[in-house]
């Protein structure tokens, strides 16, 4: 499926908009092999722009919800997984469409390696409250944060997307959580 070392790292990045991220990612990570899940159309073509530009042969696309893929992956097959800026869907009646349920958390924590990377980010208040609460009420995550600025300022080892970069011109204030996988 890539063309890397088989025991190579590999990485999924869940709703990868532009694909910034994930290019810059796989770019800065060549011996690491990705998935992209999106189901956009949009993004799944800026994505393979990219992956055209700079000639990168570590992505592979999966063009729909990754929900439907989740069962059929083998357990501790990812090093990381992430989740940058999710639709936040802010109001009650439609929490159900947010992205971390309990049951995805769960099946997340079988997919991730113990030790495994969950990194996710977002710019909007309910959103960052709701998901915060949901990944810490899940006891296969540990956070690791250690002081406010771990989660108040971008890890440089996180490229920016576009999205990103829009949100902080309109003032709006990203957080950045990473939890492993116990």
């Amino acid at each position: 499926m890539f063309p890397v070392d088989p025991s190579a790292s590999l990485s999924l990045e869940i709703g990868f908009g532009g694909g910034e991220h994930l290019a810059a990612l796989a770019k800065a990570r060549p011996d690491t092999a990705f998935i992209g899940a999106e189901p956009f159309i949009n993004g799944i073509v800026s994505l393979l722009r990219h992956i055209d530009e700079q000639n990168l042969r570590n992505i592979r696309i999966w063009p729909d919800d990754v929900r439907l893929i989740l069962d059929d992956l083998p357990e501790s097959s990812f090093t990381s997984v992430y989740v940058m800026f999710p639709d936040p869907w802010p109001k009650t009646r439609h929490a159900k469409r947010r992205i971390f349920s309990p049951s995805m958390l769960d099946k997340l924590a079988l997919c991730l390696k113990p030790g495994g990377s969950l990194r996710f980010a977002s710019d909007h208040p309910v959103a960052k409250s709701w998901l915060l609460a949901e990944v810490l009420r899940n006891s296969a995550f540990s956070w690791t944060a250690q002081s406010a600025k771990d989660w108040r300022l971008r890890p440089s080892n996180w490229p920016q997307s576009r999205y990103m970069m829009k949100g902080e011109h309109e003032g709006r204030a990203s957080s950045w959580f990473d939890f492993k996988r116990n």
